[in-house]
């Protein structure tokens, strides 16, 4: 077997020198070199393996391994559901196991969409056929690019589980007619057994001779994707143990003789420990160890209190070099970017600087957009448990970076990757927050010093310190007008922190604070996701000015959509109305082969009654497409003597085939309540280069008073899936802000919108 790890790290992006020269004809050669991956699913006394995706039982269970993290959205079911489905399983008999990362598992599609910030030096990387497309698909094979993100489980592996489901439905099938002396072809699936006429054997008869076959090639898929189990709703697999507390988090391990840990560092940065009170930490009962690095200092006591409570009583002192996060130094450094450049032209159509000039300066539009940087603030703060035994490493975490989280505990003790045995946990939801494992680092470091399991969780303040927030960002756009109110140009200009760059220097191995001064100033296509306008403008530019900010950025649920769909979708809302035309009318008639968002916009503009958002009708909408995806939203919303008061938000969504309509559902519920939240607060200043929130209750997120009535339809498509657990986001925030200006006519152009003090 081989495992893509030739050398430590495995073969990464400047291991192939692919900007430095090397011919594209050469590493496609390379990317087509033989390779065999084995499964790495283990089978236990009774159990038979069908693959990397798939073991069923003796007693008729089939057990779907999955190896993406489940955090909330509901990967667990989803998955499983397309291969119970597809191999004609009772979803009664099904279960699911997380599987070690694997180059079977490699997010090849996540990694093509990632390429841009990953391997910007090659261009035409967003191209998905072609040589650096196959090149792109290697290097997340070899380097087990194992990866949880950008909604991609269902878009990237609904293909792969279902053959999975159809491999063991065939050979399930050859077995009972083997004994019937018949064609395989003849036989049927039904929830759990395989049927010939008034003959039926159960799998649980089959299963021992049908692991002994080999299947055909190719394996006959159903022919259509929507099956007795696929399309359809199916309760959750990780319900249950969710509502009786049977689920293990990684705060939920216990092993003997454990001990538990509590650490603090100090601000972002060039910093380091530069002394603390042992004796005073000492004195607290229950405290038997204090391990130091050079950037952080751990307790680790008997209970985590203890532990906590002795990081206070030792007051550790941090010093930093260089520039301290400050949020007004970070404004004046993003209006500074966009102001002397330079930026990076990512579209160009027609000419923009010729419509801009000719026409007369009453129709020149010009305005700027503001969004505070977003921590990430899941229920469950960062939590690992660790266990290090005779040079190999035991590790319970829930990543969605898997591959990448052993690489840095590895790294931090001194050992080989393949000494450290990673056991994937639910995490308690995620928001992208879990790409960072230095707590990986940190447990490896711990648990290697005190010699016993020990499990490290941060407290809800160092959570905040530690976070890689949702990078603050300006939009600075300008339109032109012709007579009739047509959009004739319109420039798009951002400047945000190369968030992405940062992230996959800080998955290549770089320790954060060089992943972030690398990154730093570098153009990162990926800030500007979203910011192309869905309508046919013929004059328009985007362009990213990325800006150098003392602070740890990374993705945040929707990543940059998060941002520019407001930017983009208030700015429209402005213009119609310096048109003088309806807003749903100023968008409908530039959406030129826009026809799935066309009936988004349309859809929920019947929904929701909507009235042309006339002056204080507190209607406001707002559409977005992403992933494949597509969603339009009208909010109703007033402001009151306590700020904002959302009462009703309606949403049209089209994303495609549902695999589970029911997890779609909830996912697009949840993405609006996140985008309320983001909204309404979510979000953090800087002083002294920490942020000024400790609390969850410093972030003023809607609590349950404060959700409005959520409506949401879908659109019945036969279209592949697109992603669905980030598109509720984006729409929602300029939704609420056109509803305010509608409202009272006041243009809120700042998020969260609860910074103007309403």
């Amino acid at each position: 077997m081989t495992n893509g790890s030739e050398e430590e790290g495995g073969i990464s992006r400047r291991k192939i020198l692919i900007g430095g020269g090397v011919g594209v004809g050469l590493l496609v050669s390379w990317a087509l070199w033989p390779r065999r991956y084995l499964p790495n699913m283990r089978a236990a006394k009774g159990e038979h393996l069908f693959g990397p995706w798939l073991k069923i039982a003796e007693d008729g269970k089939v057990i779907v391994g999955i190896p993406q993290s489940e955090s909330g959205q509901g990967v667990y079911t989803a998955l499983a559901q397309i291969v119970a489905g597809e191999l004609g399983a009772d979803w009664r008999s099904v279960a699911v196991q997380p599987v070690p990362p694997s180059p079977l598992f490699s997010n090849k599609l996540l990694a093509r969409e990632w390429a841009p910030a990953f391997l910007p030096e090659k261009a035409g990387l967003e191209a998905e056929q072609g040589p650096v497309a196959t090149v792109v698909n290697e290097l997340a094979t070899r380097d087990m690019f194992v990866a949880t993100g950008g909604s991609t489980s269902i878009r990237q592996f609904e293909r792969p589980c279902r053959e999975a489901g159809a491999t063991a439905r065939v050979l399930l099938c050859q077995a009972a007619a083997a004994r019937w002396d018949t064609e395989w072809e003849q036989c049927q699936v039904d929830k759990g057994f395989v049927t010939f006429g008034k003959k039926r054997l159960a799998f649980a008869d089959l299963v021992a001779d049908a692991a002994a076959l080999e299947p055909p090639s190719p394996i006959p898929l159903n022919p259509s994707a929507r099956n007795r189990l696929s399309g359809r709703d199916a309760p959750r697999l990780d319900l249950a143990s969710k509502v009786d507390g049977s689920v293990s988090f990684a705060g939920d391990i216990r092993l003997p003789d454990m001990l538990f840990a509590s650490v603090r560092g100090g601000p972002t940065g060039k910093t380091t420990l530069k002394s603390l009170n042992s004796k005073a930490a000492f004195k607290i009962r229950g405290v038997v160890n204090i391990v130091k690095t050079e950037h952080w200092v751990a307790s680790v006591a008997t209970n985590w209190w203890a532990a906590n409570r002795a990081l206070d009583a030792m007051a550790p002192v941090f010093v930093t070099e260089g520039r301290m996060a400050d949020s007004v130094k970070m404004t004046d450094a993003l209006a500074n970017a966009i102001a002397s450049g330079p930026g990076t032209r990512m579209v160009r159509q027609g000419d923009v600087d010729a419509t801009m000039a000719k026409e007369a300066a009453t129709r020149v539009f010009n305005a700027d957009y503001s969004v505070a940087a977003a921590v990430h603030a899941p229920i469950e703060t960062r939590s690992a448990t660790a266990d290090y035994r005779d040079g190999r490493l035991q590790l319970w975490l829930a990543s969605q970076a898997p591959h990448q989280a052993k690489q840095a505990a590895a790294k931090a003790i001194g050992i080989d990757a393949d000494d450290v045995t990673l056991y994937p946990v639910i995490a308690g939801g995620s928001f992208d927050r879990n790409f960072d494992n230095v707590i990986a680092a940190q447990i490896a470091v711990i648990a290697k010093e005190v010699g016993r399991p020990v499990q490290l969780v941060w407290s809800r303040a160092e959570d905040f310190v530690r976070d890689y927030v949702r990078t603050p960002a300006l939009g600075r756009l300008s339109a032109s007008l012709d007579q009739d109110g047509t959009l004739a140009g319109m420039t798009v200009r951002v400047a945000a922190a190369s968030s992405m760059r940062e992230l996959a220097n800080r998955l290549d191995g770089e320790n954060p604070a060089d992943a972030r001064a690398t990154a730093a100033g570098e153009f990162d296509s990926l800030a500007l996701e979203g910011a192309v306008p869905p309508y046919a403008i013929a004059n328009l530019t985007v362009d990213h000015f990325p800006v150098d900010l003392p602070i740890m950025t990374g993705p945040w649920r929707s990543l940059a959509h998060s941002y520019n769909c407001f930017f983009i979708e208030s700015f429209v809302d402005e213009l119609a109305q310096k048109a003088g035309i309806e807003p749903l009318s100023f968008r409908m008639q530039m959406l030129v082969n826009q026809t799935r968002l066309a009936r988004c916009l349309t859809g929920v503009a019947s929904m929701a009654g909507w009235d042309g958002g006339i002056s204080g009708s507190s209607k406001g909408l707002a559409c977005h497409s992403m992933r494949g995806s597509h969603i339009a939203i009208v909010a109703s919303a007033r402001t009151n003597e306590t700020g904002v008061r959302v009462e009703r938000i309606s949403a049209m969504v089209d994303c495609g085939r549902l695999i589970n309509p029911d997890l779609a559902r909830q996912q697009i519920e949840g993405g609006i309540v996140f985008g309320l939240a983001q909204a309404l607060g979510a979000s953090t200043d800087f002083e002294k280069g920490l942020p000024t929130v400790r609390r969850l209750r410093e972030i003023d997120l809607p609590v349950l008073a404060d959700i409005p009535e959520i409506i949401v339809e879908f659109i019945r498509s036969d279209e592949d899936p697109g992603g669905v657990s980030e598109l509720g986001v984006p729409a929602v925030a300029p939704a609420v802000a056109n509803a305010l200006f509608s409202a009272a006519g006041v243009r809120l152009r700042e998020l969260p919108l609860l910074s103007r003090g309403l």
